[in-house]
């Protein structure tokens, strides 16, 4: 990186959060600092949902899910526009007409205080966990770039987004959000155009397209029944759809944005906003993956694109095998633009025969790829069994660092940045805002602790000694404190962190393990009227046992890792399981406590 690059990326991040901080200081009560005195419009609320979903991880992980397995991925997304709809129609009119500061103050009113404080702290499990992951996304990109050591980015990247998310609450997430989207976008589209720039001046975009599906890399749709894929148009409409129900339904990060909204009308708008540009947006991102995939068809590729992992193999007793692997590759890549070529020159003369051909040569080639990359990750696993061996969330960073232009490297590394502060802002606001208004505001002992502690470290001169009528402004600053204190927690979880499988699918897995379960809550509350708290409860804490267990035995399956069902099922399971169960238990108990009639 050059001084260009420095001085783009950090003047990207020191403008964030400067502007985050003044534009919303002097925030006194509530109602401005949780729903940011409910000033936003359509747009900005379509913005920052789209924000908050779009983490570093997004823009990180999803190029290399394309380059290694196609535009599959999309099919997640099939779900989120129907969701949309109801969720419009259903989630935010409830909402609005409660003025409701959560999505769990609601649960209160209709079950009871236990019903609201298990969801709740469900929620503050499965996000607490994604906000670790969020701040340890960029982290290992930036470590991988600078040799900094991780733990010391990570604390780097939480400070900074603590700083305007504690100052300033919603409304610092929501205006910092707008610009973070601009950067994001903008940096994605001048990349776009810098690969296809890169490619042969006879290979057209067309063409390019034509070389990524002979290596089938465009198969979109999957209709196959087949549970054990994780990415199906089924999986995706099914449990998409209740994943995408329950994310933005009832995910306090994402319901606090929409929540801010002028009227029920610019939330639903800026919801609708959201349903037509996120397949649009994601199916691009993917699309950058391809062409990164279709640049390499061209130019040279290492075995394994975690420098890390590389490093570790070749100061190992294995790095003469490992030299060998790459000697292979090497020979491999010129054969690949061999290939390449009779299949651009077959297009040209529309000769099918020779078309599919040059087809058939380009499979060949990428299963000897395949075998390659298998067999340096094997060797990389046997010199070090720490390291990571699964290089997805590299591929498109190793693609910048090596052949974008000064001045632009640091513009990407802005956007992966921007992307994990924007993501990371919403759930730390999220995390503060359900801890100050569903577990403490709501937990009288708690209060009172809590006020002996601070008349303790203010040596008596606390304003609200011994009042517990306490005011909007302790709860701002209630919330200020949670907010600060599940920064750190965020911190420290993403010190503790590893590599997945792939980032992206590790955040999706997380939120499928419990959302199910908190959608399945909302829909008993919505429109099952007869269940009761009681019912609701139990059922709630049998379901998230067998969640946990399906999850261990049917997915997560170690040490074997062979899935015998998609992730995304969970979401279904959860929410259909959640349901049952509380029928059948309201059921015994209504016949439990049914009067017995007396007939002579």
């Amino acid at each position: 990186m050059g001084v260009l690059d420095w001085t783009i990326l950090c003047g990207t991040l020191l403008f964030i959060v400067s502007y985050g901080v003044w534009k919303t200081r002097g925030s006194k009560n509530v109602n401005d600092y949780v729903r940011g005195g409910n000033e936003a419009k359509w747009w900005t609320i379509g913005l920052s949902v789209m924000a908050t979903q779009a983490s570093a991880i997004t823009f990180l992980s999803t190029p290399g899910q394309a380059f290694h397995d196609g535009m599959g991925f999309v099919q997640f997304y099939f779900g989120l526009p129907l969701a949309m709809i109801i969720i419009c129609l259903v989630f935010v009119p409830l909402y609005h007409r409660m003025k409701v500061y959560t999505a769990y103050e609601f649960l209160e009113s209709r079950f009871d205080l236990k019903t609201r404080s298990l969801t709740a702290l469900l929620f503050l499990i499965q996000r607490g966990l994604a906000a670790g992951i969020t701040i340890f996304a960029p982290s290992i990109i930036l470590s991988a770039v600078l040799g900094w050591d991780l733990r010391t980015l990570n604390i780097i990247i939480g400070t900074l987004v603590i700083i305007y998310t504690v100052s300033g609450g919603t409304k610092a997430v929501s205006v910092t959000q707008k610009q973070q989207m601009f950067i994001i976008m903008t940096g994605m589209f001048i990349t776009f155009f810098f690969i296809l720039g890169y490619l042969p001046s006879d290979i057209t975009f067309s063409k390019a397209m034509k070389i990524a599906g002979a290596s089938n890399k465009l198969e979109i749709l999957d209709f196959s029944l087949n549970t054990k894929s994780r990415y199906t148009f089924w999986s995706g409409i099914t449990g998409g759809l209740f994943l995408a129900l329950a994310y933005f339904g009832t995910d306090q990060s994402q319901v606090q944005r929409y929540l801010s909204g002028k009227s029920i009308r610019e939330s639903q708008l800026g919801l609708v906003f959201n349903g037509i540009f996120k397949i649009p947006m994601q199916f691009f991102i993917l699309l950058v993956g391809v062409m990164v995939f279709v640049f390499y068809q061209y130019n040279p590729s290492p075995l394994n694109f975690n420098p890390s992992a590389t490093a570790a193999v070749m100061e190992s007793e294995y790095a003469e095998d490992y030299k060998l692997l790459q000697q292979g590759q090497m020979e491999l890549e010129a054969e690949k633009r061999i290939a390449q070529n009779d299949f651009s020159a077959a297009l040209e003369i529309k000769e099918y025969a020779a078309v599919e051909e040059a087809k058939q040569h380009i499979i060949r080639i990428n299963q000897k790829d395949s075998t390659n990359r298998v067999a340096a990750k094997a060797l990389i696993g046997q010199a070090n069994d720490v390291v990571e061996t699964n290089d997805k969330d590299y591929v498109f960073i190793h693609f910048i660092l090596n052949n974008l232009p000064r001045g632009l490297v640091g513009l990407l590394l802005a956007v992966i940045l921007s992307a994990a502060m924007s993501s990371t802002a919403s759930e730390l606001n999220a995390l503060g805002t359900i801890t100050a208004l569903d577990i403490y505001k709501r937990n009288k002992p708690l209060n009172v602790k809590l006020q002996s502690f601070m008349e303790l470290i203010s040596f008596g001169s606390y304003k609200n000694k011994g009042n517990l009528g306490l005011t909007d402004e302790h709860y701002v600053k209630a919330s200020k404190g949670f907010t600060l204190l599940w920064g750190i927690v965020a911190i420290l979880i993403a010190c503790i962190a590893s590599l997945f499988d792939n980032l992206i699918q590790l955040v999706n897995i997380i939120g499928s393990i419990f959302y199910g379960n908190v959608l399945g809550i909302f829909l008993l509350a919505f429109f099952f009227k007869f269940i009761k708290g009681n019912a609701v409860f139990f059922a709630a804490v049998l379901t998230q046992i067998i969640v946990g267990v399906i999850y261990y035995n049917l997915i997560y399956i170690y040490p074997s890792g062979e899935e015998k069902l998609g992730y995304l099922w969970l979401n279904f399971i959860g929410c259909a399981l959640v349901m049952v169960i509380a029928f059948i238990f309201e059921a015994f108990d209504r016949m439990l406590n049914r009067p017995l009639n007396n007939s002579n």
